[in-house]
């Protein structure tokens, strides 16, 4: 009975992640083996913000690459907020641009997670897990001055994809019992 609901369980991560990759799109890995699941090598990702965070601006795909849009999502926060990894992967950016922090993170697949502002505690080169803390929102307004918020984008080469469609789900695996 162990081994049969260990199977189960298995069964059901590996239809988790496939689900979350045909819904957004995302390459996925089965989480249980390694072994690649899509046509890239990353995994589903998770809220860079603990809890369920209130989406203040949603994503905005621009009609053209240099066009009018928003290029991720904005998650209310509070000053001093603890930001989370969102993949893992290596921090392959941390520093000030223009007046804020930013935190980018680049999983094995290459999809780029970005995160500001943030007063970041990881350095370029840290390999990250994903939910590992990564950082703090910072008091700088932004887009959603007056109030706080922590902006988080995501690219896979030169293409911003919704970062909100790497954690949903296309819904609840339903297992049937064998025939």
């Amino acid at each position: 009975m162990v081994n049969a609901l260990g199977t189960i369980a298995g069964i059901a991560a590996v239809a988790g992640a496939l689900a979350v990759g045909l819904v957004s799109g995302a390459p996925v890995t089965d989480p249980t083996s390694g072994a690649a699941a899509g046509p890239g090598r990353s995994v589903p990702a998770g809220l860079p913000l603990a809890g369920e965070p209130t989406v203040v601006h949603p994503f905005d795909a621009p009609a053209a690459r240099w066009g009018p849009g928003h290029r991720g999502v904005d998650l209310a926060g509070t000053v001093g907020q603890v930001a989370l990894a969102p993949v893992s992967g290596i921090v392959t950016f941390a520093g000030t641009v223009v007046d804020r922090g930013v935190l980018t993170i680049t999983d094995p697949a290459g999809r780029r997670s970005t995160l500001e502002p943030v007063q970041w505690s990881v350095q370029p080169g840290t390999h990250v897990e994903r939910g590992d803390p990564v950082g703090t929102i910072q008091a700088v307004a932004g887009h959603c001055a007056p109030a706080i918020c922590l902006h988080w984008g995501v690219r896979q080469g030169e293409v911003y994809l919704d970062p909100l469609t790497l954690v949903r789900s296309a819904g609840p695996v339903v297992l049937l019992p064998d025939p």
